[in-house]
């Protein structure tokens, strides 16, 4: 398996993983209010439920993250080759090695560091378009493109 094919397989892992997570929460919110019944505590009651609402609305909001991650990734053509750096590939920099993806962070395959980023994060939009042996300057340090693939 090459290196686009496994970088490809964590980041739809992470997807997986989150959307799991996610699902999981739902649920419990789910049964926690139907399992909260009217007490003589009234306020009390009617707080929980508030804070079980926003709950829900903070985890479909989730959800709503986790579909577009996994539209993203629909669109990967990790076979693609370009000789500008777009979606699906990974560039090897001076400073780091980058697979413009999703926004998942730190990956490591053969003991090697990539950093999968999304193209409208700062790095991925220093870098789009860019060719082999272009420059670009991030955080105050230049970078040049060493590889694409």
């Amino acid at each position: 398996m090459n290196i686009k094919e496994e970088l490809y397989k964590q980041c739809e892992l992470y997807v997986n993983k989150r959307l799991h997570t996610v699902e999981e929460t739902i649920t419990s919110h789910q049964k926690a209010l139907q399992s909260e019944t009217k007490s003589s505590a009234g306020d009390k009651h009617e707080t929980g439920r508030a804070m079980l609402q926003l709950e829900m609305e903070k985890a479909s909001q989730q959800l709503s993250g986790i579909a577009q991650m996994k539209e993203v990734l629909a669109k990967l053509n990790i076979n693609n080759t370009s000789s500008n750096v777009c979606l699906g590939s990974v560039a090897v920099t001076t400073s780091a090695n980058y697979f413009v993806s999703i926004s998942v962070g730190l990956l490591t395959i053969d003991n090697k560091k990539y950093f999968a980023i999304s193209p409208s994060s700062p790095i991925g939009k220093l870098i789009l378009g860019k060719k082999e042996g272009e420059t670009f300057v991030f955080n105050g340090v230049k970078n040049t493109i060493k590889e694409i693939f």
